[in-house]
């Protein structure tokens, strides 16, 4: 008999690059007293069953995970190599107690991560240092972690090839994306669930507006998704969440949502 697994998806963070509130800003966004207004940066932990992925290593991925269960993480799934998305893989270091962790990146992501994190990648390391096994990822090449399906797909963050993934067949997740070529569109066709990039209202030459997340929602029809990495200018959470189509949600730091 085959089994469906059991898939719960973490948003540890939903913000984008500054975070929310933003330093120095007293809008009616970064004064809301909703905790749902608050926003680390983007990273998301996908539990299918006993594995665990993390999608993406912020910043702010210490504070993230301090009220949560220790327990291992199978593999790191890196979008792009921009700093709100990959400044708190020195934290891993506890996690790395349970073994080395693989890192799948894109090639130029994993050539970048090498530079900054030379001290991670020498064949003469220090004890004490995140031992990573760094991956490269292809677009459209499929591997699996634990037995768990992860799909590469290639979505462009303005001018700049980034990858997104399809996990255990069922979730879709795509930050900072502008526009996504024809392969892709076809890579996420029958996903259950989609995680999307959405930064504000008003046209950004990097990301998506809402209204273009929209687009993307319209043509793959998921049965539900979630808006992320929004900026303070999107407007507050409620408000937001009022205006959007019944399958289609804010989300917010804490969220989790069993797939």
């Amino acid at each position: 008999m085959i089994t469906t697994p059991k898939i719960t998806l973490t948003f540890l963070g939903t913000g984008t690059s500054t975070g929310v509130p933003e330093v120095g800003c007293c809008c009616k966004v970064c004064s809301s007293a909703d905790p749902r207004d608050k926003r680390l940066r983007c990273a998301a932990l996908i539990d299918v069953d006993d594995t665990r992925l993390l999608v993406d290593c912020g910043p702010d991925f210490r504070q993230q995970m301090m009220h949560l269960p220790f327990r291992a993480i199978d593999a790191v799934l890196l979008t792009h190599e921009h700093y709100d998305h990959v400044g708190g893989l020195d934290d891993l270091r506890p996690f790395c107690r349970f073994g080395e962790i693989p890192v799948y990146a894109n090639e130029l992501t994993a050539q970048h991560l090498r530079m900054r994190m030379p001290y991670c990648f020498v064949d003469k390391s220090y004890p004490g240092i995140p031992r990573m096994d760094l991956r490269v990822a292809a677009p459209a090449g499929r591997f699996e972690v634990n037995g768990v399906e992860v799909m590469p797909l290639e979505v462009m963050h303005g001018k700049l090839p980034i990858l997104g993934y399809r996990i255990a067949q069922r979730v879709g997740y795509v930050t900072d994306m502008l526009t996504m070529p024809e392969q892709s569109y076809q890579l996420l066709e029958g996903v259950d669930l989609l995680v999307l990039n959405a930064l504000r209202d008003k046209p950004h030459p990097t990301h998506q507006t809402v209204s273009e997340a929209l687009q993307v929602v319209e043509r793959l029809r998921p049965r539900e998704t979630f808006l992320i990495h929004p900026s303070h200018h999107i407007g507050l959470h409620a408000d937001v969440e009022r205006q959007l189509p019944p399958h289609v949600h804010l989300a917010y730091d804490g969220l989790q949502v069993v797939v």
